[in-house]
């Protein structure tokens, strides 16, 4: 991907992969609203990026949802290696639990070399969660929750994603951001 400034880079995949693909067709509609708030972390250390983190968890549970409906904090700096990152996770998770945001906000990953479990690094699938810098995205449960009620299954997401990024295949990707 061209673009230097990390945060036009994940606005520019946002509009042209999560949206523009409709990997997540509950995206378009905070966008469109401008309840998406891009947060660009300057960690260079898990300690700092885990402050960040904290401080936007914080920020995401007391301001109001027509407000800010969902964070992404992105962080190019730090966990670039996938496996550090993946470990992080964790760090994220009880960190949540710390809070006392268990059931109310949750963190998805998404990462330049994501990789799930038991692929090869290739396989297109992955890129489902590939972002142009590692990125954690702070979502708001009440909303996953209505937007998986208004979803008749929310599983054929995933085989209707599997089969876009078939077609489209890893060239097909690069193009998407070419300019």
């Amino acid at each position: 991907m061209s673009v230097d400034d990390p945060i036009a880079a994940t606005r520019l995949w946002l509009e042209r992969a999560v949206i523009g693909l409709n990997l997540c067709p509950f995206a378009k509609a905070v966008h469109v609203r401008q309840q998406v708030r891009f947060a660009l972390s300057t960690a260079t250390t898990p300690q700092e990026l885990r402050n960040d983190l904290e401080a936007e968890l914080t920020r995401l549970a007391a301001t109001d949802p027509d407000v800010i409906g969902t964070t992404l904090l992105v962080h190019p700096r730090v966990l670039t290696d996938f496996l550090d990152y993946n470990e992080f996770l964790d760090e994220a998770d009880a960190l949540v639990a710390s809070l006392g945001l268990e059931g109310e906000i949750q963190v998805a990953s998404f990462h330049p070399d994501y990789r799930f479990a038991g692929t090869a690094d290739d396989d297109i699938g992955n890129f489902t969660n590939r972002s142009p810098h590692p990125t954690l995205h702070l979502l708001r449960e009440a909303s996953i929750d209505r937007a998986v009620a208004a979803y008749p299954d929310p599983d054929v997401i995933v085989e209707r994603n599997l089969r876009t990024l078939e077609r489209l295949g890893v060239d097909g990707w690069r193009r998407l951001f070419a300019d």
